[in-house]
């Protein structure tokens, strides 16, 4: 390909892309687009299920993805089989030992970090939930008559106008 193919071919690929952000996304089955009314709806319910789900996922992956641990003794204290097993490796001049040591390192730091994001996220849906809670509980006292009854929805439109 030519220069002058090459810097024609980027000047009309310039010229059809719109300086606009554009996102990438499938249209939707019934035709229709943005603009509409929302679609995304959060129940709290929600929210508690999957930060439950996340509390569950990250107390088992505590448990059963511990591999440095694993064998340690009913009380958890020494050295897991594995490190233990790289350790007698090492004692016999294998070469694998290090391998295995280092095995058991790099599982260790990937282990925390999933461990670490399950508790963000477990910590961030349990948050977001009371937060929403006290969101509502303050929305709904803001739009009290003084009487205490709810506001109807024609008064609630007044605001919009």
């Amino acid at each position: 390909m030519a220069w002058e193919e090459w810097e024609q071919l980027k000047a009309e690929a310039a010229r059809r892309q719109s300086t606009a952000m554009q996102l990438d996304h499938v249209a939707p089955a019934d035709g229709g687009g943005g603009g509409g009314a929302a679609d995304l709806v959060v129940h709290q319910d929600d929210l508690g299920a999957v930060g439950h789900e996340a509390l569950i996922l990250h107390g088992r992956l505590q448990r059963q993805a511990d591999i440095a641990g694993a064998g340690a003794g009913a009380d958890g204290n020494g050295s897991g089989s594995t490190s233990r097993a790289a350790g007698e490796l090492k004692k016999s001049n294998f070469a694998m030992a290090s391998a295995l040591e280092e095995t058991v390192e790099v599982w260790t730091s990937q282990v925390n970090s999933v461990l670490q994001a399950v508790a963000h996220i477990s910590n961030h849906l349990d948050y977001s939930k009371k937060a929403h809670a006290l969101d509502d509980a303050w929305i709904s006292a803001d739009l009290l008559r003084d009487d205490g009854s709810a506001m109807p929805v024609s008064r609630l439109n007044d605001y919009f106008k």
